[in-house]
């Protein structure tokens, strides 16, 4: 049996860690592993068009399954396109593998072409990120990489010289076991008690849900009705906790709806559930604050805590609804579940009136058809900008469909990459991509990648020639929109060029047949949709200082209400809660 070198040994152990395919672009000191890569059954090169597509399609191929995912690019410039995605993914807790090849190992320090110091640029955004400078390294560098982007869910580097990578692996190396999933984390007895205490002495208690209420629905659900508590949600914690919940009071923040601020201003004790909310601004600081979370270093950098309970939300949930006592007053809840029903019901119109009919469409008519049209397990990515509104408002939760975007890293152009890794892991799953034009054209060569590898990727284009959210910012301070056009462009002719089914959609009464074509078409598809260049939107809540410079004759081109398909969610979830 031939010896094995230094880039075979790496794909064993990314295919022993269960990563099935990798991202990223062929070229000089990486190709000893792409090779090791052809060479393998078990695992698949991924030839995305530019690095920044393989880091962003890998980290949402990590979000899908929670599972490690990997991308890889060659030396100096290939490895420096990884940086963006890679700080998405880790911002996101993917747990992601980056190798990051490198220069000839005799050459580095020495200004050779191409030269960069990966294991200086990419420190940032990840938790573990090292140079394998001798073979004997393997495969115990390797290895603890894996072990930190699994066991601290987020990114791990490796920078891998072409040389080292073609050098015989060191005989009789020893692997062990791979660490691929986490344990779940209880909070300590004397936080319990402490929480316990503070529940059972407020009167109104509010619970505000991130993303670590993954997987713990039924538990918050429970909870809630324990202690009569009204819940709100950050735009992470919306696919996870709003479906089937009758203290539901909506999203706060930027982009948020319904009673959720009201909720978490007027209680006497808030709970922050496994939320990293980036937004202060929104949040109380004249109430009692309590928040839980996975990761402790997260615990009080946003608000001022009176408690901090470090623990998985499921986990702590178990140990405190037992325990709590049992509040009857619900006068509290109502009144908020009663705020969120009229607050969507008087701003609905602005989404209803004459949206059949207008020209250019509105967005937000798009976003409701397409979520009407999806399929109940649809995967949306969405790209950041004016579509994370239009997601948030529209798209419906059942505890089926997943939303993934730039939601904490904030990127343009992520959507469609993210589409690619999502894709990927089930290509039977309907994936929708909601673009703007401005982060479509930003990465738009990677619409070549779903032709290629024939992914049925349903790419649906909010194509209002502008960069939407930035003029809202200008706006806001006060500023005139400048630099914010984009040439009108039929993105449509350029899908059908590629090779793909592509449609224009121009008037509201296409666009159901023409999302129904799309879908229905077997392999990529794109529907470029001309929208209204003057449909933004603004916050629930706004204070004089979030909005300088705001003129009140602006807010004739705001439609800050429609919510859409929300006002149907609320009035689903409140029917069997008795009203006040």
């Amino acid at each position: 049996m031939a010896k094995q070198n230094v880039a075979e040994q790496f794909v064993d152990i990314l295919v022993r860690a269960g990563v099935q395919r990798l991202y990223g672009v062929v070229g000089d000191s990486l190709n000893p592993v792409v090779d090791a890569v052809r060479r393998s059954p078990e695992i698949d090169w991924v030839h995305v068009k530019h690095e920044e597509t393989a880091a962003f399609a890998a980290g949402a191929e990590a979000q899908i399954t929670g599972k490690l995912a990997a991308c890889a690019g060659s030396c100096g410039p290939g490895n420096l396109h990884l940086i963006n995605g890679l700080y998405d993914a880790h911002r996101s807790m993917a747990p992601v593998l980056a190798l990051a090849s490198h220069i000839p190992s005799s050459e580095i320090g020495l200004g050779f072409f191409q030269e960069t110091h990966p294991e200086g640029l990419f420190g940032e955004c990840s938790h573990y990120n090292e140079m394998i400078s001798h073979p004997r390294q393997m495969p115990r560098l390797l290895q603890t990489a894996i072990q930190h982007a699994v066991g601290q869910s987020g990114v791990s580097v490796v920078t891998l010289p072409g040389d080292i990578a073609s050098s015989p692996a060191p005989e009789k190396a020893e692997e062990h076991a791979l660490v691929t999933s986490r344990p779940s984390v209880r909070p300590g007895d004397a936080e319990i008690d402490k929480l316990v205490r503070m529940i059972d002495e407020a009167d109104r208690v509010t619970l505000f849900c991130g993303s670590g209420t993954a997987g713990a629905h039924a538990e918050v659900m429970a909870f809630a009705e324990r202690i009569k508590a009204p819940i709100g949600h950050a735009l992470r914690g919306k696919e996870w906790i709003q479906y089937d919940n009758p203290f539901d009071v909506g999203m706060s923040g930027l982009l948020g709806y319904g009673a959720a601020y009201e909720a978490t201003h007027e209680c006497d004790l808030l709970l922050l559930l496994g939320t990293d909310f980036p937004y202060n601004a929104f949040l109380p600081d004249d109430v009692s604050t309590v928040q839980v979370d996975i990761r402790p270093e997260r615990l009080g950098r946003r608000s001022k805590l009176d408690l901090a309970v470090w623990g998985d939300v499921r986990e702590t949930l178990n140990c405190l609804t037992p325990r709590v006592r049992a509040k009857a007053d619900r006068r509290f809840l109502d009144k908020m579940l009663k705020k969120h029903s009229d607050a969507l019901e008087g701003v609905v119109k602005a989404y209803t009136r004459n949206v059949e009919k207008h020209t250019p469409i509105h967005p937000e008519y798009v976003a409701s058809v397409l979520d009407e049209m999806a399929d109940d397990d649809a995967v949306f990515t969405v790209d950041t900008g004016m579509c994370n509104v239009w997601a948030a408002r529209y798209l419906t939760p059942n505890g089926r469909r997943r939303v993934i975007g730039s939601f904490s890293h904030g990127s343009m152009a992520n959507a469609l990459p993210q589409a690619i890794g999502a894709q990927f892991t089930n290509r039977n799953r309907q994936v929708v991509s909601m673009s703007g034009d401005g982060g479509f054209a930003m990465l738009m060569g990677d619409f070549l990648t779903l032709v290629q590898y024939d992914l049925p990727v349903k790419v649906v284009l909010f194509n209002n020639s502008s960069l939407g959210m930035v003029e809202l910012e200008m706006m806001v301070a006060g500023l005139p929109s400048y630099g914010t056009d984009n040439h009108p462009t039929d993105f449509a002719a350029v899908a059908r060029a590629a090779g793909a089914h592509g449609v224009r959609v121009e008037k509201p009464k296409q666009l159901a047949g023409a999302l129904k074509d799309a879908f229905a078409h077997k392999g990529p598809a794109l529907v470029d949709v001309v929208t209204d260049a003057n449909a933004l939107s603004i916050p629930p809540k706004i204070r004089a200082d979030m909005v300088t410079g705001f003129a009140l004759s602006a807010s004739r081109m705001v439609l800050d209400g429609g919510v859409g398909r929300m006002v149907q969610l609320a009035r689903s979830n409140l029917r069997n809660v008795p009203r006040p």
